[in-house]
């Protein structure tokens, strides 16, 4: 008996179908991730028997997952997060074409049984799971028929499951003209598909055509950022980094922050220097210049970060926390972040603030002003605050400054000796 068909698997008894009900969507991704610890970590010894792994899980997620609220979208990200990592194993395994033909097979029934599109990734890489051009070729000879009917009537055209696994192994087999050819055939422009297009061009050694049909791909509700990117790696495979950088790079960014985008593009384009990166993508995204504060103050450019935050509103718990990190080692850009802050509370920007998030600000500023010695610079501006009479919602924070300022003031009496 093989290893593969003995060797016991911990998740397997985890992912039986109905294992998750209805709130159990936290329990269901860590299931998720612990399985593809555990795939991956036989899949360093043993190739084969961690391909067989990867899919026997795949075959059990939406068995097994079918009940769970996903309305959060954690359990969706989960299960992308794991084919991410569970396709390669797959695909580097060194199986024989019998083995992986089985694969194949079980795959696709996984794919025909789930409920909500978990596996798409699944048919996106159908062509390079074949592992050979050979079976790659059977697939697409399966497939095309039935793409083709669905295709053949613009005005009715019908959905089929396969489509990217289609594409994919044509892609694969090299039939670009043929996969061209039958992409014509939509009657809607959709990049999810146009893509594979775009590589068979480019497997055809035709960049410029390429490009111009990926740019033609746009629409309403295409996805312009993936479009560029596909756009820019075309015109950086040829050499011209400058146009990629000009036309694609700065939009094509991605990230949850501002600084995360800066990363991005940082990490793509190395032969620019970073102060150049930030002050394009300041440029590109004029009256948001404050939400990139605390990517000028990471590359230590504080003047050009209090001069963002000044510009337009910066988050002042962000403010506050670069006063509070640079008290030390740049006090003058500690002062400035925190009078800042200040003066957009007082303008009531900032999520959720309390009466302890406005103290906090203030004491930093004064904190630093007495190092400096700057606190009637300080006083000053605080009173400046205090007295401007303007909307109802800035009375909250004045309010809090006024009482502190009062009580800052007793103190300072009660040091002044008596005559």
């Amino acid at each position: 008996m093989s290893t593969r068909s003995t060797h016991k698997w911990t998740f397997a008894a985890r992912f039986r179908a109905g294992a998750y009900g209805w709130k159990s969507s936290r329990l269901a991704c860590q299931r998720v991730r612990e399985a593809v610890s555990e795939i991956k970590k036989v899949a360093r010894k043993e190739p084969d028997l961690g391909a067989e792994g990867a899919v026997r899980l795949i075959e059990k997620l939406w068995p097994a997952l079918e009940h769970v609220n996903t309305s959060s979208g954690a359990l969706g990200s989960a299960v992308n997060k794991a084919l991410d990592q569970l396709l390669p194993v797959i695909i580097n395994a060194p199986a024989d074409d019998t083995t992986r033909q089985k694969w194949l097979e079980r795959l696709w029934q996984a794919k025909e049984e789930d409920g909500v599109d978990y596996l798409a990734p699944v048919g996106d890489h159908w062509g390079e799971i074949c592992g050979s051009v050979e079976v790659a070729n059977f697939w697409a000879e399966e497939l095309v028929p039935t793409l083709r009917l669905c295709w053949s009537n613009p005005n009715q055209p019908s959905y089929f499951r396969g489509t990217t696994a289609c594409l994919s192994c044509l892609l694969v087999a090299g039939r670009n003209e043929e996969l061209l050819d039958l992409l014509a055939l939509q009657s809607l422009t959709l990049w999810h598909y146009r893509r594979f297009g775009v590589e068979a061009l480019l497997a055809m050694g035709k960049k410029g055509e390429a490009l111009r049909y990926a740019e033609a791909s746009r629409g309403l509700n295409e996805p312009n950022p993936m479009i560029d990117r596909a756009c820019e790696k075309i015109l950086n495979s040829s050499g011209f980094h400058d146009e990629a950088y000009r036309r694609y790079g700065l939009r094509s960014a991605l990230g949850i922050t501002y600084l995360a985008r800066f990363r991005d593009v940082a990490k793509r384009y190395p032969m620019k220097e970073a102060s150049e990166i930030l002050t394009d993508l300041i440029a590109s995204t004029p009256g948001e210049e404050g939400k990139w504060f605390a990517t000028a103050k990471e590359l230590k450019l504080y003047e050009l970060a209090l001069d963002l935050a000044k510009r337009s509103p910066c988050d002042p718990k962000t403010l506050s926390r670069a006063a509070r990190d640079h008290i030390d080692s740049a006090p003058g850009f500690a002062l400035g972040s925190a009078l800042i802050a200040l003066h957009w509370l007082s303008n009531g920007w900032g999520y959720e603030v309390t009466d302890i998030d406005v103290n906090e600000v203030y004491d930093r500023a004064m904190d630093v002003a007495i190092r400096l010695n700057r606190e009637n610079v300080v006083t000053e501006y605080v009173r400046k605050i205090v007295e401007t009479n303007d909307r109802e919602t800035e009375q909250f924070v004045r309010q809090i400054l006024r009482n502190r300022m009062s009580e800052d003031e007793n103190e300072d009496n009660r040091l002044v000796p008596p005559e």
